[in-house]
Order: structure tokens, then sequence, then C-alpha cells
């Protein structure tokens, strides 16, 4: 039952208005100020009625934030850690639904936990271990004096390295992981009737073409929904890619759009184009989203399973 509420119907619209208001205020004012020329954008308080420089600040940010080469490396980047998530989160997903071995829920719980450690708490280690991949193995042959046996009896002096600065696998494997799809995979698998399970084993189909045979498309509605996440999460990303890319060929967009922040022309910043190479760089999970929205919006009020 539904009661007319009439005077509570009004606040909650003008929540809702005041909330939108809030959230496209700053996207209006970057709109706005990439229209305007030095001397718009420059007034205090800046008008609001757009310019009509738009395109010349368009191609003036291109140029000067090298956003041929930094998007490409973007795009690269972001669908790289969005199918690696999705696809580890599936596959620890159905091991811990599917598979009954002991530490399945330890393995689940510690999984969990890592949701309250982001990235910037423990981008130190990350970091080291980007560095050199197999120093840890290095550690234990130093540790074990395999090292040391292996140097005495060959005269080859064992040391391993392998170096992901600088490189596209250093950007996207240590974004790979998470504890959202894997815990949001777990709570749809628990939902998949046993009777599927039962079905598949008696037509003589093993764990992995129960995986990719049914799972998978079970779950497709559920996967889109969390890819559209994953790519604007992924795009965004400022702080690792700032850390562990000192080459500008492997730059990424949100990085490099800090190319743009203003020398001073003749006093006066140049924030036209710093707001057009903004909008350049939202542009691409903008039309992510636009385009995956009725699959998202599917994805979490979907109740047919």
């Amino acid at each position: 039952m539904i009661e007319r509420t009439p005077i509570l119907n009004a606040v909650t619209h003008l929540i809702l208005i005041a909330g939108l208001l809030l959230v496209l205020l700053p996207f209006v004012i970057v709109v706005v100020a990439a229209t305007k020329d030095l001397r718009g954008v420059n007034q205090v308080p800046m008008s609001l009625i757009p310019g009509t420089h738009l395109l010349d600040n368009l191609a003036e940010a291109w140029g000067r934030g090298d956003f041929g080469r930094s998007l490409l490396n973007s795009l690269i980047v972001s669908v790289g850690v969005t199918a690696g998530k999705i696809a580890l989160a599936a596959l620890t997903a159905f091991s811990i639904v599917f598979f009954r071995y002991r530490a399945r829920m330890l393995a689940f719980w510690l999984i969990f936990t890592t949701l309250m450690l982001p990235l910037e708490v423990r981008i130190v280690p990350t970091y080291a271990v980007a560095a050199n991949v197999l120093a840890p193995f290095q550690s234990i042959l130093d540790a074990t004096g395999l090292s040391t046996l292996i140097a005495w009896v060959t005269g080859i002096q064992v040391s391993l390295e392998w170096n992901l600065l600088n490189s596209y696998p250093g950007l996207i494997l240590p974004l790979v992981a998470t504890a959202t799809g894997t815990f949001l995979y777990r709570q749809f698998f628990l939902t998949v009737p046993d009777e599927l399970l039962e079905a598949s084993k008696m037509d003589g189909a093993g764990a992995m073409r129960f995986f990719a045979e049914i799972l998978m498309p079970l779950s497709r509605t559920n996967m889109l929904a969390l890819a559209a996440i994953l790519f604007v999460y992924s795009w965004n990303q400022y702080l690792w890619p700032l850390l562990v890319t000192t080459d500008p060929a492997f730059g990424t967009a949100a990085v490099e759009l800090k190319r743009l922040i203003p020398p001073v022309t003749g006093g006066l910043p140049e924030w036209h184009v710093v707001m057009a190479g903004t909008l350049i760089v939202m542009a691409p999970p903008l039309l992510v989203v636009a385009l995956m929205q009725r699959w998202f919006v599917r994805g979490l009020i979907a109740t047919e399973k």
C-alpha cells in the first residue's frame, strides 16, 4: 500500500533536486569554462554564460597534453584492469562457492578484509613488488643458501629480477585483484540452484565447462554492470600510474592532464585550456556509462536468476 503524502513527496523532490545541483554544478563550471577565452575564464566571478571558444580550446588542450597517446594508454590500462578484475573475481568466487575445501571461507574473509586496505595504504609494498617481482624468490634462494650453492657449482651468480615499472603490466597487474568483485560474484553464485550443477555433472561437464557455459552466461548482466563500474574506476586512477610511470610513453590521460596546469600567460592562468583538457579526459568514461546504463541498472535491481 502506497499512501498519498504530498508534503513528503515535495520534500523528497527538493532533496533530490538539491543533490542533483550539487553533482552537476562542478561539471557545468568545467563545460562553461572550456568555452571561454583567457580573459573570460579569469573574470571574478566567472559568468556562467557559455562562450564561443570551445573548439579552439579543445584543439589547444589536445596538442599541448598529447592526449592521443595518453588516451590510448588509459584505454589499454582500463580494459586490461576491467577484464582482469572480472576474470579473477569470477574464478575466485567460483572456487569459494562450488568447491568444498577447508580453507575456503578463511580465504573469502581474508579477501573481504582487504576492502579496508585502500591502494594508498599498500602503495609502498606494492611498488616494491612492481620494481622487482622476483625479489621474494631471490630472498628465498639467498636465505636457504641455494644461490651460493649454484654459484659454487656452476660459477653462475643467480640474480632474479623482473621490473614492471614503466610498462603496461606494471600499470595493470597490481590493480587486478578486487574484493568487491569477488563478493558480488559470490553472492550471485550462491543463488544458482544446485540442480544446475547436478545436471551438468550428469551431462559429463567438468568444472570449467560448467563455469564457462552455465555460470558465465547467467551472470552476464552482473558482469556488464560490474564492468562499467570497474572501467570508470580504472580510467580515473591517478596515484598508481603517477608512481610507476616516469616515461611519458606510458602516461595515462588522468596523469598527463597535469601538463595543462597552467604556466602563466600575461599574469593570467590558462584555465580555459585546462578545463577543455578535463572534458577530453572525462568523455570516454561518460560514454561508457551512457552506453552501459541499461545493463548497469539491470545488474543492480535484477531479481530473476
